[in-house]
């Protein structure tokens, strides 16, 4: 699991290897984006700011538009409105927007929140804050794994690099595959199996009262603390775990609901995430505009009737970036297969009888904030997100575009251009 600063490095060094750095538009946001069937070209509104006063807008077309926005609101954060924010006297922080230079050593911290980035944070601030209180309302499922992988050491030592890779990456795939199944099948044996372990680090009594959560594991995310650094820190008294609810902020820290006030200099409000489809895009076909929840996602990448549009959402169970790379060769297949096929645009039909559920099944309540705007899956083939990357990469193989998509040949429209391109 690789720190902030090392994921950052390495795609500044990829990005400059393979020339991409020089196709990025910087200070650029894209407002608009509308597909006119007559041409079979989206035109896409972008934001410049690159030092105006306003920000500039201008136009770009495009033959095929690629959305990797993400599923989160990177504006605004989620802020369940504390009551008397205005009376403290200390600093209030969203993980979303850290302001730059913030100075806690010393200080007394309180973060607001139990899920993946407090406990980042948490563990982070401790080094060199006074003191660390984690308050949550409810507990998280955490589980503890090694921040350095010591069998893809092995492998690597050993194998060829490229080899190495797919080894490990399959190797890892299937171990994170066969722990959510695992969950979500034998849900009693999972509590086990994470307050064990939890408690062999911090005692019986501290997980019955903060870490084990009402629900299933994995009916929300299971976080990972890294090397168990969150555990670590609570055995050192670096670091204190309050379960209660925030009744409201005073000049001194937070005063929770069973009367107890927690001290603080800095509160740091990890309350969680917006979910949002397209990243404040605003996508149109013909004028008419695009609600992401009246379509279906074909095989997690294109929406039903929605021609030379793709969106890249990762998985939930396991790396982001793992269905991204899949998505990312579907796209490919895509567009190779319009080039032969010398066809302006290609869409996924809407089938009769698929029925349609969330794109997201997780209690989390981020998830069930925003689920609704997003598109939807299907309970079969090709509709349906499973989950499971082994079994996606054999799919996306072998999808048959001829079949599933609809397509329209650049005879038939209006001007298309002669290559199809990408913009995103």
């Amino acid at each position: 699991m690789a720190d902030g600063d090392e994921i950052l490095d390495y795609l500044r060094r990829t990005a400059e290897e393979f020339g991409i750095d020089r196709r990025i538009h910087c200070a650029t946001k894209v407002v608009a984006a509308d597909w006119s069937g007559e041409e079979a070209r989206w035109t896409v509104t972008v934001e410049r700011s690159d030092g105006a006063d306003e920000p500039r807008r201008s136009t770009m077309t495009c033959a095929f538009l690629y959305l990797c926005t993400g599923y989160y609101d990177h504006e605004r954060g989620h802020d369940p409105q504390f009551p008397g924010t205005e009376s403290f006297a200390g600093t209030v922080v969203h993980p979303q927007f850290w302001p730059e230079g913030l100075d806690y050593a010393g200080k007394r911290v309180v973060v607001i929140g139990s899920g993946a980035t407090a406990i980042t944070v948490v563990p982070a601030m401790a080094r060199e804050a006074a003191k660390v209180t984690m308050l949550q309302r409810t507990p998280t499922w955490i589980g503890a794994l090694p921040r350095k992988d010591r069998f893809a050491a092995r492998v690597r030592r050993r194998l060829p690099a490229g080899l190495a890779h797919r080894v490990v990456r399959a190797r890892n795939a299937a171990y994170s595959n066969a722990f959510y199944h695992y969950c979500r099948r034998f849900p009693d044996r999972a509590r086990a199996l994470l307050t064990g372990a939890a408690a062999r680090r911090i005692g019986e009594e501290a997980v019955r009262e903060h870490f084990t959560p009402s629900y299933a594991p994995w009916d929300q995310r299971v976080c990972i603390t890294a090397d168990a650094d969150l555990f670590k820190a609570i055995q050192r008294e670096e670091v204190e775990v309050v379960t209660d609810h925030v009744e409201r902020f005073v000049a001194e820290g937070v005063r929770l609901t069973s009367g107890r006030v927690l001290p603080a200099d800095v509160v740091v409000t990890a309350t969680g995430l917006r979910m949002l489809a397209f990243g404040h895009i605003a996508v149109s076909v013909d004028g008419e505009p695009v609600e992401p929840a009246r379509h279906l996602l074909w095989r997690g990448a294109m929406l039903s009737d929605v021609p030379n549009l793709a969106l890249c959402f990762g998985y939930v169970n396991l790396s982001w970036t793992m269905r991204a790379d899949l998505t990312a060769r579907l796209v490919c297949r895509v567009l190779n297969h319009m080039r032969r096929a010398d066809l302006a645009s290609v869409t996924p039909p809407a089938e009769s009888g698929v029925r349609e559920e969330p794109m997201i099944e997780l209690a989390s309540g981020y998830v069930q904030r925003g689920v609704r705007s997003f598109p939807r899956q299907g309970h079969r083939a090709p509709w349906r997100m499973r989950q499971t990357y082994l079994l996606d990469s054999a799919d996306i193989a072998r999808a048959r575009l001829r079949r599933e998509l609809r397509g329209v040949p650049r005879s038939s429209v209006r001007s298309a251009g002669d290559n199809v391109r990408t913009g995103g």
